[in-house]
């Protein structure tokens, strides 16, 4: 496949991009992807697939979509992990992630939802109406979940602005009856992808979508783990990229990539060499997903001579967390297992929700972190409400917490610099 500017240029405008938008969209993220992960020291040599990747983000990766719709299969778009990637898969479907990570056209957003509205929101309104999303416009189907009241009503005027939008409810009580609803709700979405795709749900099809993302994950469970090791022998910063590619590229692809940055991270921890010398503070990030570009805090956080050693988020741990047992021999056998673990992510929409503050003092013990920094977006209430009791929880098992509420923006950098550098220092003791 050809990466000359020129054929690019011709694909975006064939798929409706406005061109002069997303060149400077594509230049501010180049400049912004330079500065924050380029000039990093000793970075993992395989982390070279991961920067090619994000130069051809918007080209080749653009251009293998468009190449699976050419070959009959249906690319589908989604905003949260709770959309299962094993239904797309096995109905020959291509799952994407969909640009929500970056402050681009809110003032247009803005004439859609109140200006209160969190970053994530307005961040997917906003690379809709300005034309600058090569993902949302490859796709045949967009679905939104209702993992938060903000997204439930937002996606009633965004579902007119996409070419086929289905919406899934979402329990909000880890109880019987909520299961029931995740398991009808992925009974509803398998028959719109049935429909969509002309395909029916078999047996193998499913095992063997199972199995691709399952590796996914443990291949990212793999190198969670690594990064237990002192000294680190990856920074927090590729880390989170690797997560966030998770959702853009080709899952085997991806799969023996991560795969392969793990090997040689594991000769760095037989060799004892890091990123960063033994006893730098050691911190966990909780809360809201970062979509690239958003490396605003762990960018901080590490420039103040930390090192974020896991992410307690949708994209991260709790993401790749727990595989789907792929037993059963009828279809609906498979759907069970698959709700089984869907049904154990535990996003702030649960409540109560104290699996979310266990799991993160269990992160925090087991990558020997010596604090945690809740991040939350402005106005996402779920994340919001949860950090005073997240900090209270870990506060009294003597865990440093440092909450954060921020958005996209770069106006509040020199503010969170200031107070992250007083909780690194905290944690130096």
């Amino acid at each position: 496949m050809s990466t000359n500017l020129t054929d690019n240029r011709a694909m975006w405008a064939h798929l409706g991009l406005d061109l002069d938008k997303h060149d400077a969209l594509l230049q501010a993220l180049g400049s912004l992807y330079q500065q924050t992960f380029l000039t990093q020291t000793n970075r993992p040599q395989a982390m070279s697939y991961f920067d090619f990747v994000m130069s051809e983000v918007h080209g080749l990766r653009i251009r293998e979509l468009l190449d699976a719709k050419a070959a009959g299969r249906k690319v589908v778009g989604s905003f949260c992990v709770y959309v299962p990637e094993e239904l797309i898969l096995a109905l020959d479907g291509v799952s994407v992630g969909l640009c929500a990570g970056a402050e681009f056209g809110f003032e247009a957003a803005e004439s859609y939802v109140p200006r209160t509205t969190c970053a994530l929101i307005k961040s997917f309104f906003g690379f809709a109406l300005e034309k600058v999303c090569p993902y949302l416009a490859t796709t045949d189907l967009v679905v939104g979940e209702a993992t938060c009241d903000g997204k439930k009503k937002a996606y009633e005027t965004f579902s007119g602005m996409v070419k086929r939008f289905y919406a899934m409810d979402m329990p909000q009580h880890h109880s019987p009856e909520g299961r029931a609803l995740l398991r009808a709700e992925f009974e509803k979405l398998a028959r719109e992808l049935e429909d969509l795709t002309g395909r029916r749900l078999e047996v193998e099809p499913l095992r063997a979508a199972i199995g691709t993302v399952n590796a996914k994950r443990a291949a990212l469970a793999r190198l969670a783990q690594l990064r237990a090791a002192d000294p680190p022998p990856i920074s927090g910063l590729d880390a989170l990229l690797i997560n966030q590619i998770a959702f853009y590229d080709d899952p085997a692809r991806f799969t023996k990539a991560v795969q392969d940055v793990c090997d040689e991270l594991e000769g760095r921890v037989a060799r004892g060499e890091g990123v960063m010398p033994a006893g730098t503070p050691r911190v966990i990030l909780s809360g809201c997903p970062m979509a690239v570009p958003n490396w605003k805090v762990p960018a901080i956080v590490e420039q103040a001579g930390a090192v974020v050693v896991g992410e307690e988020s949708c994209v991260g741990e709790r993401g790749q967390r727990n595989l789907v047992e792929a037993t059963g021999n009828t279809v609906e056998e498979l759907m069970e297992r698959l709700v089984d673990r869907y049904f154990q992510i535990d996003c702030a929409i649960y409540t109560p929700n104290p699996e979310r503050r266990e799991h993160t003092r269990a992160m925090q013990r087991s990558l020997h972190a010596d604090g945690v920094i809740h991040y939350a977006l402005q106005f996402c209430t779920p994340y919001q409400m949860e950090a005073f009791t997240m900090e209270r929880h870990l506060e009294a098992e003597e865990v440093p917490v440092l909450r954060i509420d921020t958005d996209y923006g770069a106006e509040d950098v020199g503010q969170l610099r200031t107070r992250i550098e007083a909780f690194v220092e905290r944690l130096r003791g």
